[in-house]
């Protein structure tokens, strides 16, 4: 499809109108389709009775709900009429989403009726499902709605980051921004996707709209629980399958489940937002043989388009990002040599800024640079690897330790099948490496064995004092592994 100027418009119901775009399993028992001219409709019919409410152009609008479709309704409504979309993560403690309610100055919520509590009392909320004069389907205006043009630099809306340290930072990602993303990922219309990651993150939210803006179709659950995700996957015949890799490790717990349904359909599955480790890769490929498997790699300030196939067909290692994108510029800082350190990028896709936080702006923006962060080598071919975050890197004995790195040896033990490693205070070392395990099935892989692979297979300062073991990781509210909760358990029990 051709550039848009406002990423309302990544719905278009001029072409093939009566083409199923979203199947969702909000309620699984009763799964619902909507054509693309049902979208087209659902997101004009927000843009209206938002303007009816009397909220103007510019205005931010936060959304305080698990997947449904009208979620996607409410968003792309929102910013077909000029206004910033504020999706935002409900697994925050209330405290905190009062916060960013705050901050990003909403002045309307939409939300469900589980998150409805969580609204400040001062703020007008139309709730999803609800029957009244504040429910959705009374505050909807059925008519035409002309999307409002978007400038390039227009801020179409707001992400606030995971607040590993402090607050969340508000993020403003622009119109312009994300057409270049969603051009910059060429996705066919006949595929359709599975999406069962959070919408108030990246990771759902960009593929809502490149599926869309392709005129693909998708299929959308509330959340994500492993066997229901490869029964959808199975039962829609989805092509096109983006998770994360503790998603994918849950969906290799239910092997069984895996190789009873026919799963022939996927041909591309891709891991983004961590690290994907070689055992897992493996272990994928096995269960999805016809299926390219991708490391993916996007952050929420830079975009998600930054790495692809190699120019001259290389073939991508199974455990690299990719080579960068023609229209994508890195650099690594700070490394020891050329090929490994900090990743700079400059993408069409770089926000202007975090919302409200100069200096931490001017920390990480500068000259269209946005430095994420995230230490990275390159190998003779191009291709870029993830090792750590430089945030997470803590000192034992005056050595560096990246956690990723230690987890990925760890990983090679064949009782292992999941490893997370943070650090715990020593008043010798300054700080020790502890592991959580989560044993491959049959496993009973012992602490000593862990210990000694470690030492056998990686620097002595590497190796984890303590090792637990655990029936599976805990998740938050993105999917990923909740290393803050696993360092306070380990804080409970060796501290």
């Amino acid at each position: 499809m051709a550039d848009i100027m406002n990423l309302g418009d990544c719905i278009d119901a001029s072409v093939d109108p009566d083409k199923v775009g979203l199947i969702d399993l909000f309620d699984a028992d009763n799964p619902r389709d909507y054509t693309y001219k049902d979208l087209d409709a659902a997101a004009n019919a927000v843009a209206r009775g938002l303007a009816a409410r009397g909220l103007q152009p510019g205005d931010r609008v936060a959304i305080l709900s698990s997947n449904r479709a009208e979620y996607l309704s409410a968003y792309f409504g929102t910013m077909r009429a000029g206004m910033i979309s504020v999706p935002t993560n409900f697994k925050f403690p209330k405290d905190t989403i009062d916060y960013i309610l705050r901050d990003s100055g909403t002045k309307f919520v939409f939300a469900d009726a589980p998150r409805r509590a969580d609204c400040p009392a001062d703020l007008p909320v139309v709730e999803f499902g609800r029957d009244g004069a504040d429910g959705f389907d009374v505050f909807l205006d059925a008519g035409p709605f002309a999307s409002l043009p978007a400038k390039p630099d227009d801020v179409a809306m707001f992400l606030y980051t995971s607040g590993s340290t402090g607050r969340p930072k508000g993020v403003p990602l622009t119109h312009g921004g994300f057409n270049w993303a969603v051009n910059a990922r060429v996705i066919d219309a006949e595929e359709r996707g599975l999406v069962a990651a959070p919408l108030y993150h990246m990771n759902g939210l960009f593929t809502t709209k490149a599926m869309f803006h392709a005129h693909a179709s998708i299929v959308m659950m509330e959340q994500f629980r492993a066997r229901p995700y490869i029964e959808a996957v199975a039962r829609y015949r989805c092509t096109w399958v983006l998770t994360i890799p503790t998603m994918m490790a849950l969906v290799a717990r239910e092997e069984d489940l895996v190789r009873e349904l026919d799963l022939s359909a996927v041909r591309v599955l891709t891991m983004g937002s961590a690290p994907v480790t070689m055992p897992l890769f493996e272990k994928i490929k096995e269960l999805f043989p016809g299926a390219i498997i991708a490391n993916g790699y996007g952050t929420t300030e830079a975009g998600p388009a930054v790495f692809g196939p190699h120019p001259d067909g290389i073939p991508t290692p199974p455990l690299s990002l990719g080579h960068p994108m023609a229209s994508v510029e890195l650099r690594l800082k700070g490394g020891e040599t050329a090929d490994d350190g900090v990743l700079q990028m400059r993408t069409g896709a770089v926000s202007p800024g975090y919302h409200n936080l100069p200096d931490e702006t001017a920390k990480r923006f500068r000259d269209g640079w946005y430095d994420s962060g995230d230490v990275m080598r390159r190998d003779a071919d191009g291709f870029y690897y993830f090792v750590g975050r430089a945030d997470d890197m803590f000192v034992c004995g005056g050595e560096n330790i990246y956690p990723g790195e230690v987890e990925m040896m760890l990983e090679r033990q064949p009782g292992v099948l999941q490893a997370t490693v943070v650090p715990l205070a020593d008043e010798i070392k300054g700080q020790r490496p502890v592991a959580f395990i989560v044993r491959r099935e049959g496993s009973s892989v012992t602490e000593d064995e862990i210990k000694a692979f470690a030492l056998d297979n990686g620097p002595a300062n590497e190796h984890p004092r303590h090792v637990a073991f655990l029936d599976e990781l805990p998740l938050a509210g993105t999917n990923k592994i909740d290393v803050r909760k696993l360092t306070e358990r380990a804080k409970m029990a060796w501290g």
